[in-house]
């Protein structure tokens, strides 16, 4: 590691991240939030792993269940934005729910373009028989928290999703919920 003629630590946290020691984006603080998104993706790894052998279903088809179930009858594109799925992956998800007679689909009267979903007596019945997506330490937790630590955190992740994934910032920006029903 080099050291700064003035005898300034290369590392240290004021310097822009690109600007520490070799231009590293992982070093310094980067470096933590990666670490801890590898932490959280590991854990709900495990979990969907524990919910899907509980189940028999993966966490986006129960998170496509609860949106419909949240939504009512809801069109695929709206599924697709409320669920955060490509269009690709919902329509899949929803195949397979089908096929397990946990949704119905129907085609529109109007235009023959958008499908309908509706939750069937069975899929309501297999949602609230699902054990919650986020483990028991993690709900008490977030329980515990006050309404303002809370909203921290969301918002926190929120801005973490928008930096890794800047092409969704623009489906979650205006009123989605008008064209979602």
């Amino acid at each position: 590691m080099g050291v700064d003629p003035q005898g300034a630590d290369p590392m240290r946290a004021d310097r822009p991240v690109g600007d520490r020691v070799g231009g590293d984006p992982t070093a310094g603080e980067a470096g933590r939030v990666m670490k801890s998104i590898r932490r959280i993706v590991r854990a709900i790894d495990m979990r969907s792993k524990k919910v899907s052998r509980e189940t028999g279903l993966t966490i986006p088809q129960i998170v496509i269940l609860q949106a419909i179930r949240d939504l009512g009858e809801v069109t695929t594109v709206a599924l697709s934005r409320h669920a955060d799925l490509s269009a690709a992956t919902t329509v899949t998800v929803l195949d397979k729910l089908e096929a397990r007679g946990l949704v119905t689909r129907r085609r529109s009267a109007v235009d023959r373009r958008i499908v309908h979903t509706a939750l069937t007596e069975k899929g309501a019945q297999v949602l609230s028989d699902a054990p919650p997506l986020f483990n028991k330490a993690f709900r008490k937790g977030f329980a515990e928290l006050s309404a303002a630590e809370q909203e921290t955190i969301v918002a926190a992740f929120e801005a973490v999703a928008d930096l890794i994934d800047p092409e969704q910032v623009a489906l979650h920006t205006g009123d989605d919920m008008a064209e979602i029903r």
